[in-house]
């Protein structure tokens, strides 16, 4: 996908994960959600935004399952988006009113669940745009 980031492909490509296929699946999924989505470096790992920075996710070094962090910005705003995003497969952990985490098993799963993702991605970047 030609969306990808470039600099975040070479990190990872340095790291030689053994999730890539799974980190690379979640980019491109929430990349297809909407085209003002761009990738970017962000805390030292994939990260993505709009007007501002909302999903990242685990930092390669660190990732032992794929996860992606949803967000409010790059700094705290004070915006509640808890209980403001449909999730009927219960895909949210919730860290906070403006955080929540998902957690996939493997690319299976991932792969099982894109479509609730891309629901949840695109549902998050509505509200925190609202706001």
């Amino acid at each position: 996908m030609e969306r990808l980031d470039p600099a975040t492909t070479a990190l990872l490509d340095a790291h030689q994960h053994p999730l890539r296929k799974e980190i690379d699946a979640l980019r491109t999924i929430i990349l297809a959600v909407d085209p003002s989505i761009a990738e970017g470096l962000k805390w030292n790992t994939a990260s993505f935004r709009t007007s501002d920075w909302f999903a990242t996710l685990n930092g390669p070094k660190h990732m032992k399952e794929p996860m992606i962090i949803l967000h409010a910005g790059a700094k705290a705003k004070g915006i509640v988006v808890k209980d403001r995003i449909p999730d009927p497969d219960g895909l949210l952990k919730w860290l906070g009113n403006d955080r929540a985490q998902i957690v996939f098993g493997n690319a299976a799963d991932i792969k099982t669940k894109q479509n609730a993702l891309r629901a949840i991605v695109g549902a998050w970047i509505t509200v925190i745009q609202a706001t």
